[in-house]
């Protein structure tokens, strides 16, 4: 029994518009304007699924005037993405338009607290599958049959990279052309859906990173009226990646703001649909308008209901402002940890005023533990094993400095991410044909135990609540030897101790003094107990090694 369906497509300023699609043999129907700017169509349908696309007259100044072009819908949930018509798809089922029919099953499961994350950020398609094949891309499926190996690692929280529909088939998903459709290639809605399901099953939080300053070239919209929705110049020529979204521009007629709306929606969409749990701001600094950055995180927040949801901007480099009392967001990558870092891990230079910026953001001006999210490396930079491979330090040496960068990623104030494969050594330079991480290097004793070390380091995160507070102090420095210390604690008598030799020199017999307390502390990453009397602790500290006591 047929049921009538409604086809809309806001186009304000467009003369005409029609559809076409399988269920009028890709003939016309017209569609009528109202006066809230959109124009409209019903169509008698049965349930089932159908393509259409809409048929517009462009007001866009890079076609002719009023010149007739077919556009996919721009709230398309599901597109055609492996054809070059990239139709609308359109799923019927009891007279109702429909995403899809998955039952989430772990919705009531509890999920972690911002300051309890342990970040992954993954690539779907270079996360795991065809594991025997580098050309073979991974879809969602073969990411929920590595969870259980996520699980044993112990990070709470997925950072999927952008999974919306982009052109072609294989990209890191900067470049979104449809804004409500999941990237086809990786699979169906309801697997995406069956992702998330299972990592919350798991306790995992899924943050999805989010492209709100532009979009892909020829996505619907620039189609439509680009100067309706997008700047008509690039506002920062030389960080300039698709058309830039307008979040200025005011239609005075509709009362609306046309480009606020439209990423609202997708917002909203996303948020409820996926059950997401927080969003990445790529390109914040280049979105550039906090005003519109408040009320985005206000839409995602209400979209999410009471459960936690972690809003954290890309603005590279890292401001304050965005995160403390009056900004938008609640925390920022903490690109200067990386850079800092990534200098001390390869012994280029030893800076005790910026290695303590880095450890302690408040230093910075930051206010809170998850003000900031720590990474050795993501996605836009090379492994860690990559960059010192580079300079020539490998096999044991690399390892060492691998596991130094570790302990300070996760004793320091702030949450830390891990780009995927980072946590047992990838090595290889991201290029498209070689960035599928490579499994079989678990096999490797040395990336075995560096995989051990970061599991040890994220279960003392767990376990240690001195790690999620803003706490820290440091007690001992000494720049000729390159050797940095300090203490995080709570009110609640736990107690954590790095002891970081950023120096090529075995320091045997190292006294620490004023240490912070007497007694019994236990080496975390050995595994052995150390009495300290006096404040004062004698200690072997290898090249590029760190300690980690544990207040018994």
């Amino acid at each position: 029994m047929a049921s009538p369906i409604e086809f809309n497509l806001f186009a304000p300023y467009n003369k005409g518009a029609a559809i076409v699609g399988s269920f009028s043999d890709w003939q016309e129907i017209p569609m009528q304007k109202g006066k809230d700017g959109y124009f409209r169509v019903t169509v008698d349908l049965e349930d089932g699924t159908y393509q259409y696309k809409f048929r517009v007259q462009s007001k866009s100044w890079f076609f002719e005037a009023d010149q007739w072009v077919d556009v996919t819908d721009p709230y398309a949930t599901n597109i055609d993405g492996q054809s070059a018509s990239e139709n609308s798809i359109a799923l019927i089922k009891d007279g109702n338009r429909i995403v899809d029919t998955y039952v989430w099953k772990n919705d009531g499961h509890p999920l972690p607290a911002d300051r309890e994350l342990v970040i992954y950020e993954m690539h779907i398609a270079d996360f795991s599958g065809g594991e025997d094949d580098p050309k073979v891309r991974g879809r969602y499926v073969d990411a929920i049959a590595k969870l259980d190996y996520l699980s044993e690692l112990g990070v709470n929280a997925i950072e999927l990279m952008p999974v919306k529909e982009y052109p072609g088939d294989y990209s890191w998903g900067y470049n979104p052309r449809h804004f409500f459709a999941t990237e086809s290639s990786y699979g169906e809605t309801a697997d995406l859906k069956r992702f998330v399901d299972e990592c919350h099953g798991r306790g995992i939080r899924v943050i999805m990173d989010g492209i709100y300053n532009h979009s892909e070239s020829s996505s619907p919209l620039t189609q439509i009226d680009h100067d309706y929705w997008y700047h008509h110049e690039p506002r920062d020529p030389d960080n300039n990646w698709g058309p830039e979204f307008n979040y200025e521009f005011h239609d005075e007629n509709l009362d609306t703001f046309p480009a606020r709306r439209f990423v609202g929606d997708t917002v909203r969409y996303w948020v409820s649909e996926f059950h997401l749990d927080g969003i990445r701001y790529d390109a914040a600094r280049q979105i550039a308008n906090y005003d519109f950055l408040h009320w985005i995180v206000q839409q995602a927040k209400e979209a999410a209901g009471e459960k936690p949801f972690y809003n954290i901007a890309e603005h590279i480099p890292e401001t304050t402002s965005i995160t403390n009392i009056d900004g938008p967001m609640d925390g920022c990558w903490h690109d200067s940890f990386y850079h800092c870092l990534l200098e001390h891990m390869t012994g280029e230079t030893f800076d005790l005023d910026r290695l303590k910026d880095a450890i302690d953001c408040k230093r910075q001006g930051f206010m809170g533990a998850t003000n900031v999210v720590n990474y050795l490396t993501n996605h836009d930079h090379s492994h860690v094993m990559a960059e010192l491979g580079d300079r020539q330090i490998l096999d044991e040496a690399a390892f060492q400095r691998a596991k130094l960068g570790a302990a300070v990623l996760m004793t320091a104030v702030g949450v830390p991410l891990i780009w995927m494969g980072e946590e047992f050594g990838e090595y290889k330079h991201k290029t498209q044909e070689q960035a599928k991480i490579d499994w079989t290097l678990l096999g490797g004793d040395l990336n075995r135990g560096l995989f051990e070390y970061y599991k040890g380091l994220i279960l003392l995160r767990k376990e240690n609540h001195a790690l999620y507070t803003e706490n820290v102090t440091f007690f001992h420095e000494n720049s000729d030897g390159k050797v940095l210390a300090y203490t995080r604690w709570n009110d609640e008598g736990s107690r954590v101790v790095v002891v970081a030799n950023f120096s090529e020199q075995f320091l045997a017999g190292y006294t620490v003094a004023d240490f912070p307390e007497n007694g019994t502390w236990h080496e975390w990453t050995g595994n052995y107990d150390v009495e300290v009397n006096d404040n004062a602790l004698t200690t072997d500290l290898g090249a590029f090694e760190a300690k980690v006591f544990v207040w018994q």
